[in-house]
Formats: C-alpha cells, sequence, structure tokens
C-alpha cells in the first residue's frame, strides 16, 4: 500500500512540475496571486488566444495549483489553497513577480481588468 500511495504523491509533483515548467502558466498563478480572474481577462492581459489560456488554466488544475467556481456567466479561476508544497511553490513565484518589472506589469493589469467589458468583445 506504501507504494502505492507514494507513486500517487510523485504522479502530483510530476504534474506540478510539469506545470510551473511553462512561462505563460508562471504568469498566470502571479496574476492570480490577488483575485480571481476569468478565461478572457487573462487572455487580454497576456494577450494570448482564449483557447491557449484555457488550456493553460486546465494543466493548472489539473496540478491541483488553482481551482475554478462559477459566479454568473463566468467561470472564476483562483489559486488552490491548500496542501504546504504549494503554498511554498506560490511564495516563489510571488517573490519573482516582485523582482520582475514585466510579471508587476502584468499584475497590475490584471487588478484592473474588467470582465464586463472584456468577456463581450
Amino acid at each position: 500500500m506504501a507504494i502505492s500511495a507514494g507513486n500517487d504523491m510523485l504522479k502530483q509533483m510530476e504534474k506540478i512540475f510539469k506545470a510551473l515548467g511553462d512561462k505563460n502558466r508562471l504568469r498566470i498563478l502571479n496574476m492570480l496571486r490577488d483575485s480571481p480572474m476569468c478565461v478572457c481577462e487573462i487572455t487580454d492581459v497576456l494577450s494570448l488566444s482564449q483557447s491557449t489560456v484555457s488550456g493553460h488554466l486546465r494543466v493548472l488544475k489539473e496540478a491541483g495549483l488553482i481551482e475554478d467556481a462559477k459566479d454568473g456567466l463566468w467561470v472564476e479561476y483562483r489559486l488552490s489553497p491548500d496542501e504546504k508544497i504549494k503554498k511554498e511553490l506560490l511564495k516563489i513565484i510571488e517573490q519573482a513577480g516582485n523582482q520582475d518589472k514585466n510579471l508587476e506589469k502584468e499584475r497590475q493589469l490584471a487588478l484592473r481588468a474588467d470582465r464586463q467589458v472584456l468577456c463581450k468583445k
């Protein structure tokens, strides 16, 4: 039994590190530090296609780094609050975001993103 539990942990760790291995997914995690966002808000800030952003969100969700919840017409994505290792990894992303001018700029744009306007495009 212990081996199976260990394999499950390794599989989850592999998903986490795969999710963190892409610059755009790190950018998304950085933006979600402050508040939940919908796909159209993330798409606008990152200037990526909706399908690309949705794919990145799927990988982050499968890794357990984010979660989603329905909010009226939108699905909001937010950082997952669970598990110590994830919290530590997100602290590292926060530190990087605080030190990188481009990440901080995106974070500020994310704070001003308005889905009422963006999702009507």
